[in-house]
């Protein structure tokens, strides 16, 4: 008898629908699996073999033959261990066949027939109504997961005779029900406060700066000057996901298998720190079968690479396109697959290899040749699409022990939120810019005219730094957010002056 039962395949965060057919006909007894199986698919013969013989069901003694299609799709991962044992309960006639047609599952089967989470179900969730499914039975400890998405039923079993009574009497059962916004607004927000950060008034400022425009951010200082410090309380700062982003990012997080670490839903803006021994591949994504890297993990958030010039400099070259273009692509020869990556990159560094060049409590030790080496560790290309660049000094013994408490994170957060409420405003007509980092050039030319001392003020810039036309970009973005800070609707004189104080290293070379 011929049966056929529907699961899903991802392709980076994209679900393909894929069909499992189980034919049981004459023959010697065993299991055929194809249509391109990879060895997790392959092994799952055994595993639902024993996992339908251990929860009481019988295993036809005949040839069975799996198919998956489409045939040329490459299938990886145990989650087709449950639709496999569904359609042989179907074909073998111990389950009802007539709904079949209707649901789409997923999940690893033990030995014992109980049922284990696996990894991407949201993003499979996401578009079942496009792949024309409306119910999907996943395990037990994923239908929370699945649930977010609305207007899909989603039922959730702990063990393989579960389904079986469900496939045989699905009106006795109930779908999973979550308020994903409700657990979303309940979400703890467990940030650093930047009350915690003594003095640094410049930095504090230019972190302020970097949140309310979605900028990119580079501290530079001696050591023990508070860089980190800063970095960290950066996520505290940024306005609160929303709903749809929050979507995304938790997509994201369930394809590379880390929910059961973040829960149901990604409620908290993320904030990724690889160490800089981390490799290209690790960085930006990739493997035999492509997996998001650190940078589509930080979407929506913020990517932290501290002591940014001990990474090899080829590893940091991978960062520039995504930067310009918010997705990273990643090609192999069976397939070419996309991950977003809209993140900002805060990075931190020394300004010599000794730590100490223009440090006014220590001296440097290093030469001009050392100095001039370590910052070649740096391109270009990759310091124009920084939008600022601080220097950041070590506090004096009397600034340590007497300064006070600086400004809570909240009231800095009230600031940012505002700037952004303008800022989307501003671009209501063009969902797809969300501050003021993401302008493009046509944006510039509409929303960052400049009067004739704030030209003069910038051609001056460029002149005596040497800047080119991206870093010239980046100044009028970074105006344009000072502006919104301020209140006000045209850039002044001010704003652009402040914008180039923040090109520290454009000034150092």
């Amino acid at each position: 008898m011929l049966a056929r039962v529907w699961s899903a395949s991802l392709v980076g965060i994209d679900a393909v629908k894929v069909g499992v057919e189980i034919d049981v006909s004459g023959g010697l007894p065993g299991i055929t699996v194809v249509g391109l199986p990879d060895a997790a698919v392959q092994e799952s013969r055994e595993r639902v073999r024993a996992a339908l013989k251990n929860a009481g069901y019988a295993f036809p003694m005949r040839k069975v033959v799996i198919n998956l299609t489409p045939a040329d799709l490459r299938k990886e991962g145990p989650s087709f261990d449950l639709p496999i044992s569904v359609g042989i309960l179907a074909a073998s006639e111990q389950v009802s066949a007539e709904r079949l047609e209707e649901f789409l599952f997923l999940g690893e089967v033990s030995l014992d027939g109980s049922l284990r989470a696996i990894a991407g179900v949201l993003p499979i969730a996401a578009t079942a109504q496009q792949l024309g499914i409306s119910t999907l039975v996943v395990p037990a400890d994923n239908a929370q997961e699945a649930a977010v998405v609305k207007g899909l039923k989603v039922y959730g079993f702990k063990h393989l005779a579960d389904v079986a009574d469900f496939l045989n009497n699905p009106a006795a059962y109930a779908p999973t029900q979550l308020d994903p916004r409700e657990e979303l607004l309940h979400q703890q927000r467990s940030y650093l406060d930047l009350k915690d950060v003594k003095g640094q008034a410049h930095a504090r400022r230019a972190l302020e700066i970097a949140a309310a425009g979605g900028h990119n951010l580079i501290f530079v200082g001696p050591p023990g000057s508070g860089k980190t410090m800063l970095a960290r309380r950066l996520p505290g700062i940024l306005p609160p996901l929303t709903f749809e982003e929050a979507l995304e990012v938790t997509q994201i997080h369930s394809v590379a298998g880390l929910l059961k670490e973040r829960g149901r839903l990604v409620g908290t803006r993320p904030f990724r720190s690889p160490h800089h021994s981390a490799s290209g591949p690790s960085l930006v994504g990739g493997g035999s079968f492509p997996r998001p890297g650190e940078i589509s993990l930080a979407h929506r958030g913020v990517l932290f690479l501290d002591e940014l010039t001990e990474f090899k400099r080829d590893v940091l070259e991978f960062l520039r396109q995504p930067l310009e273009d918010g997705q990273v692509t990643i090609s192999r020869t069976r397939q070419s697959v996309m991950f977003p990556a809209q993140f900002m990159l805060v990075a931190s560094t020394n300004p010599c290899p000794c730590g100490y060049f223009g440090d006014t409590m220590q001296p440097c030790t290093c030469s001009p040749r050392q100095r001039e080496q370590y910052w070649a560790k740096l391109s270009g290309p990759l310091m124009d699409r920084i939008d600022l660049q601080v220097a950041v000094n070590r506090l004096k013994p009397e600034e340590i022990t007497r300064q006070p408490q600086g400004e809570a994170s909240s009231t800095v957060r009230d600031r940012v939120q505002t700037a952004r409420a303008l800022a989307q405003q501003r671009f209501q007509a063009e969902p797809s810019v969300r501050c003021n980092a993401e302008m493009q050039s046509r944006h510039l030319r509409q929303w960052c005219r400049l009067d004739e001392t704030s030209q003069t003020l910038l051609e001056a810039a460029i002149r005596k730094l040497g800047l080119s036309a991206r870093a010239t970009d980046r100044i009028l973005k970074v105006s344009r957010t000072i502006a919104d800070l301020a209140g006000e609707e045209q850039i002044q004189s001010q704003h652009v002056a402040e914008a180039i104080q923040y090109r520290t290293i454009d000034r150092m070379a």
